[in-house]
C-alpha cells in the first residue's frame, strides 16, 4: 500500500476517509463544545453576554468568511498541503485558547483556531471527492462525512460538561491537539496530493467584500442590543453590510473567476441546500446558546449536569446521523430533510412556554426531538450541495455548504440571542425565561423552512437543473484529476 499509488486501494481510500474525517470531528466538535463552558469563561474572564457571543461568533464568522478561499486553495496549490496547514493552525490555535489571560485573547486566539479550520472540511471534501470517483461509493463516503459531522456537533455539549465539571474550561481544548498532530502525520503518509485540473484564479476583492459582509452583519447583530436597535452606528452597520452584499453580487457577476460563481445557483439542490443549511445550524447554534444560559444561568446547574441535560440530544443525533447517510444513499436526500425540519420545528415548538417550572421530562422530549432533526440533516445537505458538480471544483462547492454551516452558525447566534437579550428588562436571570420564547418561535421558523426547501430541492425539477449546471462548469475532462506523489 504506497502512499502515492494513483489508484489507491478500497482499504487505503477508507483510510483517507477516517483522515479527512479526524479533521471534521475537531473542526465540528469545536462548534459545540464551547458552548457549555460558557458559564465557567464568563466568570473567570468577567465577560458579558455580547462578549460571550463573540467567543462562538468569532469562531464561526472566520470559518464562514475564508472556507470558499481554503476551498479554491486547495484545489490551487494542493489539497494535502493546505490540509496540514491547517491543521497545524487549528492545533496551535486550540493551545493558545487553553492559555488565553482575558476575553479578547481567547477571542484572538479563536480567530486563529478558525483561520485553520477553514482550510480543513472544504479541502477534505475535495480530497473525497477525488478519492472516491464511483457515484454509489462517494455517497457512501459522503454519507460517512455527514454522520461523523452530526456525531461531532452533538457531542460537544456532553463532552464539554464533562471536561468543564471535572478540570475546568482551559480543557475543551485540550482535546484536539492530539487528534489534529495525529491527523498530520497520517495526511503526510497516506493522503496523496491533489489539485483541480483547471483551478480558478484568486479573487482578493469577493474575498474582503465577503468579511465585510460577514464580519460587519455579525457585529451589528450582537452589539445591537447594548448600542440600541435604532442607533446611528447600528444602522449605519446595517447600511455597510447591505453595500457589501450589493457590490459583491455585482463584482462576482463580472469577475472572470469569482470566489463564488453565480452559476453554482442556478442548481436548486446547491440553492436549496444552501439555505438549509443556514436555517439548520442557526436552529442548532440558538438552540444550544439559549439552552446553556437556561440550565446554568436561570436554573443554577453546574457544566457537568448541563452537559448530562444535553445527553438525549447528543445520543439521538449520534445514532440517526449514520441513518441518516444511508437514507441519502439509498432513498436520496428529500425523506431526510423533511423529518429533520419538522423535529427541530417541534422540538422548538415544545420550548415557547419555558419557565423555571417547565418538567423535566418536557426538557428531555424537546432535547430529543431536536436530536432526530439535527442527527438527520448533514449528510442530505452535503450530498445535495456537492452531488451534480464537476469534480475539478469539488473544493470550491463543497465550501459552499460549509460556508452555509457557518454562516447559520453566526446568524443563529446573533440574531436569536440578540432579539432574546433584547427583551430582557433588568438582570439575565429574572426576565431570561419569558424573552426566550421568541427566540424558540424563531428556531420553529427555521424548521419550517427546512421542510419546504427540502421539498422544492429534491424534485425531478431541481435535479434537472443541476444537471445543466453541471454541463455548463464541466471541463473537457473533468473525470481526471491532477495527482502527485
Amino acid at each position: 500500500m504506497p502512499p502515492n499509488d494513483l489508484e489507491p486501494t478500497a482499504a487505503r481510500r477508507t483510510l483517507i476517509l477516517a483522515i479527512c474525517c479526524m479533521s471534521l470531528f475537531i473542526v465540528g466538535i469545536d462548534n459545540t463544545i464551547v458552548n457549555v463552558a460558557l458559564p465557567a469563561i464568563q466568570h473567570d474572564l468577567h465577560a458579558s453576554v455580547s462578549g460571550l457571543q463573540w467567543v462562538i461568533s468569532a469562531y464561526t464568522v472566520v470559518i464562514a468568511s475564508l472556507l470558499l478561499l481554503a476551498g479554491s486553495t486547495g484545489d490551487r496549490f494542493g489539497r494535502r498541503r493546505v490540509f496540514q496547514i491547517g491543521l497545524a493552525l487549528f492545533t496551535l490555535g486550540s493551545v493558545l485558547c487553553s492559555l488565553a489571560p482575558g476575553l479578547q485573547w481567547l477571542i484572538a486566539a479563536r480567530v486563529v483556531q478558525a483561520a485553520g479550520g477553514s482550510m480543513l472540511n472544504p479541502v477534505a471534501m475535495g480530497i473525497i471527492t477525488n478519492t472516491f470517483t464511483g457515484a454509489a461509493e462517494r455517497a457512501r463516503a459522503i454519507g460517512v462525512w455527514g454522520a461523523v459531522a452530526g456525531v461531532s456537533m452533538s457531542l460537544g455539549p456532553v463532552i464539554g460538561g464533562l471536561l468543564v465539571g471535572s478540570v475546568g474550561w482551559q480543557a475543551i481544548f485540550w482535546i484536539n491537539l492530539p487528534v489534529g498532530l495525529a491527523a498530520m502525520a497520517l495526511a503526510q503518509r497516506y493522503v496523496p496530493e491533489s489539485r483541480a485540473a483547471r483551478p480558478r484564479r484568486p479573487d482578493p476583492v469577493g474575498q474582503v467584500l465577503m468579511v465585510v459582509l460577514l464580519g460587519l452583519l455579525t457585529y451589528t447583530l450582537i452589539e445591537a442590543p447594548e448600542a440600541g436597535w435604532t442607533a446611528t452606528r447600528t444602522l449605519l452597520g446595517f447600511l455597510v453590510a447591505a453595500l457589501s452584499a450589493v457590490g459583491f453580487v455585482f463584482w462576482e457577476l463580472r469577475v472572470a473567476e469569482p470566489l463564488i460563481d453565480p452559476r453554482f445557483f442556478r442548481s436548486l439542490p446547491l440553492s436549496g441546500a444552501t439555505v438549509i443549511a443556514v436555517s439548520g445550524f442557526a436552529s442548532l447554534a440558538g438552540f444550544l446558546f439559549l439552552n446553556t444560559l437556561y440550565l446554568q444561568d436561570v436554573l443554577g446547574y453546574s457544566a457537568l449536569r448541563a452537559g448530562l441535560y444535553v445527553l438525549p440530544l447528543a445520543g439521538t443525533a449520534a445514532v440517526l446521523a449514520p441513518v441518516s447517510g444511508r437514507l441519502v444513499g439509498s432513498r436520496g436526500p428529500r425523506l431526510p430533510l423533511l423529518v429533520s425540519g419538522v423535529a427541530m420545528a417541534l422540538s422548538a415548538l415544545l420550548l415557547t412556554g419555558l419557565s423555571t417550572r417547565t418538567p423535566l421530562l418536557q426538557l428531555l422530549a424537546a432535547y430529543v426531538v431536536f436530536g432526530i432533526g439535527f442527527g438527520m440533516i448533514n449528510a442530505p445537505i452535503t450530498n445535495t450541495a456537492v452531488s451534480g458538480m464537476p469534480r475539478s471544483q469539488a473544493g470550491v462547492a463543497a465550501a459552499v455548504a460549509s460556508t452555509s454551516r457557518q454562516t447559520g452558525q453566526s446568524l443563529g447566534v446573533a440574531v436569536i440571542v440578540s432579539v432574546v437579550v433584547s427583551s430582557v428588562h433588568g438582570p439575565l436571570k429574572g426576565g431570561f425565561t419569558q424573552a426566550s420564547h421568541a427566540g424558540w418561535w424563531i428556531i420553529v421558523g427555521f424548521g419550517v423552512l427546512v421542510v419546504l426547501l427540502g421539498i422544492l430541492s429534491t424534485g425531478n425539477r431541481a435535479v434537472q437543473t443541476a444537471d445543466r449546471v453541471a454541463d455548463r462548469l464541466t471541463p473537457t475532462d473533468p473525470r481526471t484529476p491532477i495527482t502527485t506523489p
